[in-house]
């Protein structure tokens, strides 16, 4: 992973990347040597400030700061809910609503520590808005735009109102998704298991945008798809397709 490949907004201040799949943002409490964004950076720069998390499976733009102050500027901005991300995903299903807004509280799962659950009881306001791109016959292109920012929030999100994200081992009960799950007469090669399209939770923070204090205006950044997500989407259009009116395809995504 070099630096061209991952590095999509830099200045004095502030550096953003496109996380690649399977990479965590900060290391690992139980295996310090998996790779981690927080230490990669750390290698170029000597010091570097965490100002938000992705979830490992999760690929797109994430900030880091820089300085000490260009931290606590950025910081302020997520407390107060100045920086707009907006992500695309996947989902199982198709949704019919054009867009709507998921008002769910989050909590701790006791029972499973890894995921999170919704909690009317204890759990944290969180609201996540979503628009539908485009439909396929089973599934949808979403953008999803979280106005809160819990973990694990729009993966909950959408699997509580019945849409899963395609391939969402915690929320969707499948880990990988095969080209044979959606195209007729799929030929299997003999002796040679199917290699999935994907197998990460089909998500990606595909936009983010923040006020920069000391240019005095809104930077947008915004991150390529990787690989795997354009490969589902080819194969969802050439194999799913539906007529199904949708908003049309955002040209990112084309």
């Amino acid at each position: 992973m070099s630096d061209t490949e991952v590095i999509i907004y830099e200045d004095q201040d502030y550096v953003v990347l496109n996380k690649q799949p399977g990479v965590l943002t900060i290391p690992d409490r139980y295996d310090i040597f998996l790779p981690n964004l927080q230490q990669i950076l750390e290698a170029k720069y000597n010091k570097i400030f965490v100002v938000h998390r992705l979830d490992k499976e999760t690929s797109g733009a994430i900030i880091f700061a820089k300085n000490e102050l260009a931290h606590k500027e950025i910081v302020e901005q997520f407390f107060h809910r100045k920086v707009e991300k907006i992500y695309l995903g996947i989902t199982y299903g198709v949704i019919p609503i054009d867009e709507d807004k998921i008002n769910l509280p989050i909590g701790e799962n006791k029972n499973d520590p890894q995921k999170v659950k919704i909690d009317f009881s204890e759990g944290k306001p969180s609201i996540t808005e979503y628009k539908v791109l485009e439909r396929f016959k089973n599934y949808t292109l979403i953008e999803a735009k979280p106005i809160t920012g819990r973990r694990h929030q729009i993966r909950i999100h959408l699997a509580t109102i019945g849409y899963p994200l395609v391939a969402d081992s915690l929320y969707s009960g499948k880990d990988k998704f095969f080209l044979s799950e959606i195209k007729i007469n799929f030929k299997f090669k003999k002796n040679e298991p199917e290699k999935p399209i994907i197998q990460r939770t089909a998500l990606h923070s595909y936009k983010i945008s923040f006020y920069h204090f000391r240019k005095k205006q809104n930077i947008t950044v915004q991150a390529p798809l990787p690989k795997d997500f354009q490969l589902l989407l080819k194969y969802l259009r050439k194999y799913n397709y539906t007529d199904i009116p949708t908003r049309g395809r955002n040209q990112a995504e084309k």
